[in-house]
């Protein structure tokens, strides 16, 4: 199989008429698919939490709204004009700029995955600009504990393999930056940093009413399909959901309460 490359790089806003194509092209294909339920609170409460960071960054630095990006991904003799939306974005000049990823979730591999895509996207981007900054805010919505594993592996609803630890993930991963605060972030073009946030902490951003926070049901229906994105989100990569049901999210969760642990 031949190689994927990138190539024609652009970034652009969400009124671009291209894009705005793409998205009704999108909508419309949706429209002959099968009906698929709602999004569930956590869901809800993922993008809530993105707009409470997104202007929360805007109090610290000058946000694009040129956060639309456009690109061909060549493989062989074919190229596909692909998007992704990227959270948050600072063009610091000709040469240099700023990329924030935003994240709620509660089992720590989807770290992996928000890496690798952010690794990515950084190797599009650097078409455009030569050096491209990047820091995940990472909001933990219930990623297990090393005491909340080891209490879950010695009790009736053992998994087979013990879930991950936040703090494993990011002791794995190379070229990741554990910070507290964006003044400690790494701007040298390689390393991603990442920003962990409690759910207290999108709280006291947006208000608790603002917020949705009764997640009691969600796991009720784990194995319906979740719902198609935004007409804003990327197209051209896995959503939050998919990562999650495809970690076995829904199981952990479930197993984790009945041993008196989850939330």
């Amino acid at each position: 199989m031949s190689a994927v490359s990138y190539a024609r790089p652009r970034l652009t806003t969400a009124q671009d008429k291209r894009y705005r194509a793409h998205v009704e092209q999108f909508l419309l294909q949706r429209k002959n698919q099968r009906a698929i339920r709602p999004p569930r609170q956590r869901d809800i409460f993922g993008g809530q939490a993105e707009e409470a960071l997104r202007a929360w960054l805007g109090e610290h630095y000058s946000l694009s709204d040129r956060r639309i990006l456009e690109y061909e991904q060549r493989q062989g003799r074919r190229a596909h004009t692909r998007y992704r939306e990227l959270d948050a974005v600072v063009i610091e000049d000709k040469r240099s700029v700023r990329v924030f990823e935003i994240k709620a979730s509660r089992v720590a591999r989807s770290l992996r995955r928000a890496v690798a895509q952010l690794q990515e996207t950084r190797a599009i981007i650097r078409l455009l600009y030569p050096t491209v900054s990047m820091t995940i805010l990472l909001v933990d919505t219930g990623i297990p504990t090393a005491e909340e594993v080891e209490a879950l592996m010695h009790s009736a609803e053992a998994p087979e393999h013990p879930p991950e630890t936040l703090a494993g993930v990011l002791e794995a991963l190379e070229s990741v930056h554990p910070i507290t605060s964006l003044d400690e972030q790494i701007h040298d073009g390689t390393t991603i940093n990442v920003l962990t946030l409690s759910v207290d902490r999108i709280i006291e951003l947006a208000g608790a009413e603002n917020l949705a926070l009764d997640w009691s049901d969600d796991d009720e229906d784990e194995e319906t399909p979740p719902p198609p994105p935004d007409p804003g989100p990327v197209y051209s990569s896995s959503s939050d959901n998919e990562d999650e049901a495809g970690d076995g999210e829904g199981s952990l969760a479930e197993a984790l309460r009945r041993v008196g642990l989850g939330s």
